[in-house]
């Protein structure tokens, strides 16, 4: 079963709840560092468990692009794809 851009982005949303320490509402626009308040290594770690969840690997050279919720949920979709 492939998983649509959307369903990816609820199971991320799941994911982030240890990490949202300020409790927001997660939007697709939603920012890591601005938003979450998130420093570099929370965001790894985060990251982490979302590869491990999907299974995947997320490339290094994307991640500096990866800036809001809605593109993390993209990328790994592309990568399900692949």
């Amino acid at each position: 079963m492939t998983l649509n851009t959307s369903e990816i982005f609820d199971q991320i949303c799941e994911i982030m709840t240890p990490f949202n320490i300020k409790a927001i509402s997660i939007k697709t626009g939603t920012t890591f560092a601005s938003d979450l308040e998130l420093d570099s290594l929370a965001v790894m770690d985060m990251l982490a468990a979302i590869e491990d969840h999907f299974d995947v690997t997320v490339p290094l050279n994307i991640l500096p692009d990866l800036e809001t919720v809605g593109q993390v949920a993209e990328a790994i979709k592309t990568i399900l794809d692949e």
